[in-house]
């Protein structure tokens, strides 16, 4: 495995880059609160199936920049980031796939530069519009939003008592080992500017964001278990691709399906990028 940086306005991103440069290229997008090391199930599989494999740590993560200022996590930001990965990897179209915020990036990265995704894989998290027209069951699944509006109190509240409510109201499956890395490298402060700068409560009761129809085959994955998130806002996603959506249904598992469920998460991986390639 290599290591580049992707540097755009000032902030590097780091990416490790596995597989044979001239193989169909295929990026791996993390949420919160992880990093690359959410993928690391995925990437042997795929390289052994002649796929190059991109796994960032983005920005406000591990080793990649981490500005302080909320406004540095705006969307437009984080899209230009997978550009400037692409840039720096020499890919002209790559198979896209992200998980949480990870797959929010992802969606919004395949509605305005189309011509630079071959496919899209979607795990959790469905298109902007399906998830922000999914009604009051999904806006209660998410009330932890409104406490990430607040500077310091949010991080007091996940931190306090060794992390206990992050252990335990979280429900990561390494919430230990993540919340240490977090705090050691100052990036869950980041990591949260993610919800300051794109989830703020004025825009709950906002009409649901009107965009262009994603054009790519896509793959949508939601999970029974998955205490954020509906599963109408994933099936409901349908509505806004053009391209063929493949929706699946993986019972009994919970939101962290890359490390929870690797096996049936890296077979539905294969399946879709096989039949996309």
């Amino acid at each position: 495995m290599a290591t580049f940086t992707a540097q755009r306005n000032g902030v590097e991103i780091v990416v490790d880059d596995s597989g044979e440069k001239n193989h169909e290229a295929v990026l791996l997008l993390h949420g919160f609160p992880d990093t690359a090391d959410l993928w690391r199930h995925q990437v042997a599989p795929l390289v052994a199936a002649n796929f190059r494999v991109l796994v960032p740590d983005q920005r406000g993560y591990g080793r990649s920049s981490k500005p302080d200022e909320i406004s540095a996590y705006a969307m437009a930001e984080l899209v230009g980031d997978v550009v400037a990965m692409l840039d720096a990897a020499g890919v002209d179209k790559v198979h896209l796939v992200g998980h949480d915020w990870g797959a929010n990036i992802a969606w919004a990265t395949a509605t305005f530069f189309p011509d630079r995704i071959a496919s899209l894989a979607a795990f959790s998290v469905g298109h902007p519009t399906a998830f922000a027209s999914a009604g009051a069951a999904q806006q209660v699944k998410i009330w932890y939003t409104l406490l990430f509006q607040f500077e310091e109190v949010a991080e007091e509240w996940l931190t306090k008592d060794d992390g206990a409510n992050f252990k335990g109201w979280f429900g990561h499956p390494e919430a230990e080992r993540v919340l240490s890395h977090l705090e050691r490298d100052g990036s869950l402060r980041t990591g949260i500017h993610w919800y300051r700068a794109n989830l703020k409560p004025a825009q709950w009761n906002a009409p649901a964001p009107t965009l262009p129809n994603v054009c790519c085959p896509t793959l949508g994955v939601w999970s029974s278990a998955d205490h954020a998130l509906t599963e109408a806002q994933m099936v409901n996603s349908a509505n806004y691709v053009d391209g063929t959506f493949t929706y699946k249904r993986i019972e009994g598992a919970g939101h962290w399906l890359p490390i929870e469920r690797p096996d049936e998460v890296t077979a539905l991986l294969l399946e879709h990028l096989h039949r996309n390639a």
